[in-house]
């Protein structure tokens, strides 16, 4: 067996997200980065085919963005880590981050979660 972490860091999407008036105004820049661990059987050939494709995530993740308001982060995170898990059995665990980058000038706010296949 080998494990590889498959990581998506910084990815800039406007969303609706949060619970007051100027957050449902108007969507607001959210960072996310999502660490996957796969197992997979040994060390994989070189080829797409042998290890988890991370573009669904990415694009999963835009038009998650696109849907609907969202309240609360940790429901973000919890539906990108639901994202992630159900792509490929081979993902044993995700870890996803939410950052919030425009709510204070001087510091990010946000959320982390991490689930594993058991969960």
């Amino acid at each position: 067996m080998a494990d590889y972490t498959i990581r998506l860091d910084g990815l800039v999407v406007e969303i609706g997200l949060g619970i007051h008036d100027y957050e449902r105004a108007a969507p607001q820049r959210v960072e996310l980065s999502v660490a996957m661990r796969c197992v997979y059987e040994g060390v994989p050939s070189d080829r797409i085919e042998a290890v988890v494709d991370y573009d669904y995530l990415r694009t999963g993740i835009h038009a998650l963005a696109r849907e609907r308001h969202i309240e609360l982060q940790e429901t973000l995170c919890e539906a990108v880590a639901a994202l992630a898990l159900a792509a490929d059995p081979r993902i044993a665990e995700v870890r996803v981050r939410s950052m919030k980058l425009d709510v204070y000038p001087d510091a990010r706010v946000g959320c982390e979660v991490v689930r594993r296949r058991e969960d």
